[in-house]
């Protein structure tokens, strides 16, 4: 019986799943947190993935390995392989006055003419504009670029050459220096971003297909297990919830992330749309908010509930919380494009100010950002004939109950489960099948959400957002 191991390298922690790959039936798992913070040494993920894996039991049975999770962050490399600073991660909003400068150098039409995505605060290549223009000595020492999840595959491969760096389409997409409809680099930005004339002589990872393997793991790792191409967070959840034309995934974490796979590439050229590649060989619009989960813990504590308290008190008030309205706009907006704005609570009233109102509210506003970001994708005419609900925010009672009402539409909610692990596991699968198509596995059980729509929350929410000017 062959076993394979997915890995998830998320912002928080690491998981390490080991399941079957005839039908990818969990046998093992581990956890291990990462630091907190938009800035860590990427040993702590290295850490982390040992810490987890031991939890799992340890890796030397599996017959292959395959990594995923967050995107877009930078790991720069010197001529030795050796880490020059620490990784700036997507949820550093540093990078804002960078994205500016990039925009002025090409306009947002013209980087997604170039690469399906313009510039937001969380890419690679804004990254990299921050790092040229404060930290010019750093970038000068860049020899090769990693994202996350190919730096920690790279380790675990036990190699000390750079141009053992690997990747997939779904990760080198979301750098801004990558073009998935042609899958190539685009240089020419690459040296644009970091202001460097000799953007040639950088190395970046190689770029694998779907089901293609890489190296193989160190025998401290595993004995003799390969190494897959890996995958972005989202790409890889949406490979293990086994998503396809006219599904639409709405994903609840510490981002909010409303994706759709496409055979086609998208091409917003108002730039909410991110022009991303999948995990098959696909595309994978998506929008992203930055303000998603955590604003409920924030509320919940304001208001001096646990979460639990927070759902059945948003469940309390009625629809639209008596006239109270959350823009939940904490640390910036990424959609709507909104880097600098705050957040905001209107609508107070002696009625309307209550824990129960400001619960729902709370609920309300993140799931019109989320809609938001649905309504950007079916603008450039993605089809959505089902809304998929996941991640930990889509495990609130409330969240499942409001969030038909919201969007208009019913929702299905997929059996909660560690789905970027599952992905990896499910692509390493797939290397050792080496079949044309993912494994076969059992889709997760889902239950269909049903409530009355309610519009005028909607309309609310645009109205007090400036949406409609």
């Amino acid at each position: 019986m062959e076993l394979v191991a997915g890995v998830d390298v998320s912002t928080q922690s690491c998981k390490v799943t080991v399941r079957r790959a005839v039908d990818g039936r969990v046998l093992r798992h581990g956890q291990a947190a990462h630091p907190p913070g938009t800035e860590v040494h990427p040993e702590a993920w290295l850490q982390a993935f040992r810490t987890a894996a031991a939890q799992a039991g340890g890796l030397d049975d599996v017959a292959a390995i395959s990594l995923a999770g967050q995107q877009h962050g930078l790991v720069a490399l010197d001529h030795r392989g050796e880490v020059i600073r620490p990784a700036i991660l997507w949820n550093d909003r540093r990078t804002v006055p960078a994205v500016a400068s990039l925009l002025t150098d090409m306009s947002a039409a013209a980087w997604t003419a170039a690469v399906g995505t313009a510039p937001v605060t969380s890419l690679t290549v804004a990254m990299l504009r921050w790092l040229a223009d404060h930290e010019p000595d750093n970038a000068a020492r860049i020899a090769a670029i990693a994202l996350p999840h190919d730096w920690v595959t790279w380790k675990l491969s036990g190699s000390d050459s750079l141009a053992d760096l690997t990747t997939d389409r779904s990760e080198a997409s979301g750098t801004g220096y990558f073009d998935p409809s042609t899958d190539s680099y685009r240089r020419d930005l690459l040296a644009l971003a970091l202001r460097r004339d000799d953007a040639a002589d950088i190395v970046l990872p190689r770029v694998l297909g779907p089901a293609e393997p890489g190296l193989r793991a160190d025998r401290t790792v595993a004995r003799d297990a390969l190494l897959g191409p890996g995958a972005g967070d989202n790409a890889s959840a949406a490979l293990a919830i086994g998503m396809a034309p006219g599904d639409v995934m709405l994903s609840m974490g510490t981002s909010g992330v409303v994706s759709a796979v496409t055979d086609r590439p998208p091409h917003d050229r108002g730039g909410l749309v991110a022009g991303f590649a999948d995990a098959t060989g696909a595309y994978l619009p998506l929008t992203a908010m930055l303000n998603c989960a955590q604003v409920f813990a924030y509320t919940a504590d304001l208001i001096g509930a646990g979460l639990d308290e927070f759902g059945r008190l948003a469940l309390e008030a009625p629809p639209g919380a008596d006239g109270l309205t959350l823009l939940p706009f904490l640390i910036g907006e990424r959609t709507p494009h909104a880097p600098d704005a705050t957040g905001s609570l209107t609508g107070l009233t002696p009625t309307s100010f209550t824990r129960a109102n400001l619960a729902r509210a709370s609920v309300e506003g993140v799931l019109c950002g989320l809609r938001y970001g649905l309504e950007a994708l079916t603008a450039v005419g993605i089809e959505a004939r089902r809304i998929l609900l996941v991640g930990g925010g889509a495990r609130s009672v409330a969240v499942q109950r409001i969030a038909p009402a919201i969007l208009g539409t019913d929702v299905e909610l997929p059996e909660p489960a560690e789905y970027v692990a599952m992905g990896a596991a499910k692509q390493a699968a797939w290397m050792l099948s080496g079949g044309p198509t993912p494994p076969a596995w059992l889709h997760p059980p889902r239950t269909v959400q049903q409530a009355e729509p309610t519009p005028e929350v909607w309309r609310e929410y645009r109205r007090r957002s400036g949406l409609d000017d």
